[in-house]
């Protein structure tokens, strides 16, 4: 069966999304509304999320579902809050430090 995008409309392109705006370690960006910080820091290419404490290798989101705690980040001066499991909000300040 062939369905036409436009009976589809939750299949957007990315220039359709609406976008919200955040601060990134003090640097503003948009990211897509509705989705998690995780996400939208993997969208604004802001990775390493951290560094490890025991060897300082980059770490970033493994799971993206809250069990393998790598994308931990401090948000709204919040430090080990889980950014796959929290959605980003107009004027949010994520740090990844």
């Amino acid at each position: 069966m062939n369905f036409p995008q436009t009976d589809l409309p939750m299949f957007k392109t990315a220039s359709d999304v609406e976008k919200i705006e955040i601060a990134v370690d003090g640097k503003s960006t948009m990211v897509p509304k509705n989705v998690s910080v995780a996400a939208a820091l993997l969208l604004a290419e802001a990775i390493p999320f951290r560094y490890s404490k025991v060897d300082q290798s980059p770490r970033a989101p493994y799971c993206l579902m809250g069990v393998c705690a790598e994308c931990l980040v401090t948000i709204n001066d919040e430090p080990g809050q889980f950014a796959c499991q929290t959605n980003v909000q107009p004027g949010m300040r994520i740090n990844r430090s």
